[in-house]
């Protein structure tokens, strides 16, 4: 059920799921892809989708991953800090392409977490396809590239983030148009549906959050 193909001879793209189903590229957050991203990726699977999860710091340290605690969220933050986005962004290209070349793969669609909410965000900017974005804080201050977003968006906050001021989120809400969701869990905090992390996790805002997503990806991708 999960294996790893090589994109273009650079970076690993680790597969779950036989199909044939619609397909998922599922990006990051700062921990790598890890334990939480293998855990959507087996949700999403049980869905009936083929999820690919793309190594987005191969640049920087190759199959980076780490333990979702606090000891690690500063190794995280320096590898972000090092991370080019404009290359980061060509190789999600890349590994779409490749998730799409898969002969069990039918549409496909990106979601993202966190960092990988950001990079969600910036493909949908370039690509037309259904795209899911969970907390990125770079969303805000990226708001204009809202305009050149052609598929279907959906756009995921918590409402006491510290991370992403609520005022931040309010002018993407402002900022949607037809074709883009933003939902607001007002008690949720910052990675609030990752259930590998104690210190984020939040169950409820967590399980209403995600029901939106998966009938979101539904929608578009199996309807």
């Amino acid at each position: 059920m999960k294996r790893v193909e090589r994109v273009r001879g650079r970076f690993d793209l680790t597969v779950w799921g036989d199909g044939p189903g619609p397909g998922i590229l599922l990006v990051q957050e700062i921990f790598g892809v890890g334990e939480y991203i293998e855990a959507v990726a087996e949700d999403l699977v049980g869905l009936g989708y083929v999820v690919g999860a793309p190594d987005m710091f191969w640049r920087i340290e190759p199959n980076w991953a780490v333990r979702h605690d606090e000891e690690a969220v500063p190794r995280g933050l320096s590898m972000v800090s090092r991370f080019d986005w404009e290359a980061g962004v060509e190789d999600l290209e890349d590994a779409l392409r490749c998730l799409q070349g898969l002969p069990e793969v039918g549409r496909v669609g990106v979601l993202g977490f966190c960092f990988g909410g950001n990079l969600a965000y910036l493909l949908a900017g370039r690509v037309e396809l259904p795209a899911v974005s969970f907390y990125g804080s770079a969303v805000p201050a990226e708001v204009g590239r809202m305009a050149s977003v052609r598929g279907p968006l959906q756009l995921h906050f918590g409402g006491d983030d510290p991370y992403i001021p609520r005022e931040d989120v309010a002018k993407v809400e402002r900022a949607a148009r037809d074709g883009v969701e933003v939902h607001v869990q007002e008690d949720g905090g910052h990675a609030f549906h990752n259930r590998k992390a104690p210190m984020f996790y939040q169950e409820a805002p967590a399980e209403r959050a995600w029901a939106l997503a998966v009938d979101f990806l539904g929608r578009h991708l199996q309807g």
